[in-house]
């Protein structure tokens, strides 16, 4: 331990040669250099989207405005179509989460390297994920509502579509992480590659992928009160027919309503996960 008052020269000389480049003047300069392109950046998005104090202090005023419009809270006239929107996002968050991981089960081990041995068809699929993970849920709750119409199927599509590619990675990264005695031992015994798989992976993976499934259902649950905004049902129409006629505090009701939904799925959601591990 290094008391102070007890470095001196050899001791600088010392760290200077273990340590040359945090010494060297030069990297200081680069430093500098990066801090005021990284300003200079900063500085150049905030006139590209014309952040101004002007437009700053409008939008908290009107935001001040509206936050006040929303308290007391009020459940309206249409209380019945509330719940029922509700209701919808969180089975159309369900419905779409459990259709989702059946389908990425098989093709999360499809994406794992210790399953595919060769390294171009892995590194094919793996790409192949990537890309689908890459599209939003709102771009295919879109896509879907210009193709099945408006409603919850839209929205469940929408959910399905999203989800499946991101569990199979998730999946195909846990299958990648099992230990590979179990799948060793049972192959040295006699048994097949899919004995090993069945025997010596899927009973490591379980418990992480049912971890996964609840989070992306609790997820779903929060992104499918949005889909209703576009049409693909839910709560989300509420939201968005209530902000139209400017009804803020039916909005901050439907707000509190989710927030207490998205809570207690969480609850049961940590439950059931600790009760897995």
């Amino acid at each position: 331990m290094i008391r102070a008052g007890s470095i001196g020269p050899a001791e600088i000389t010392a760290a200077r040669k273990r340590l040359p480049t945090a010494f060297a003047a030069t990297s200081w300069v680069w430093s500098g250099i990066g801090g005021m392109a990284f300003l200079a950046w900063l500085i150049l998005l905030a006139v590209w989207f014309d952040i101004t104090p002007t437009r700053l202090a409008g939008g908290l005023k009107g935001l001040l405005v509206i936050l006040a419009q929303m308290f007391p809270p009020s459940p309206g006239a249409q209380w019945a179509d509330i719940l029922h929107g509700l209701l919808q996002s969180v089975a159309m968050a369900f419905l779409g989460t459990v259709i989702a991981a059946i389908i990425a089960l098989p093709l999360g081990f499809f994406g794992a390297r210790n399953i595919v041995l060769n390294a171009a068809a892995h590194f094919s699929v793996r790409r192949f994920y990537d890309g689908f993970r890459g599209i939003d849920q709102l771009i295919w709750a879109l896509a879907f509502v210009r193709a099945f119409g408006l409603g919850p199927l839209a929205g469940l599509m929408a959910i399905i579509a999203a989800e499946v590619f991101v569990l199979a990675k998730l999946l195909a990264e846990a299958v990648e992480n099992t230990n590979k005695a179990p799948s060793e031992a049972i192959t040295a015994a006699g048994g097949s590659r899919l004995l090993a798989i069945r025997f010596g992976v899927v009973p490591q993976i379980l418990p992480i992928y049912l971890a996964q499934i609840l989070y992306a259902f609790e997820s779903n649950t929060r992104s499918a009160t949005i889909l209703g905004v576009v049409g693909a049902g839910g709560i989300g129409l509420q939201i968005a027919e209530r902000i139209k006629v400017r009804y803020w505090d039916e909005v901050c009701f439907i707000i509190i309503l989710i927030l207490i939904t998205v809570a207690l799925i969480d609850r049961c959601s940590a439950t059931i996960r600790s009760r897995c591990a």
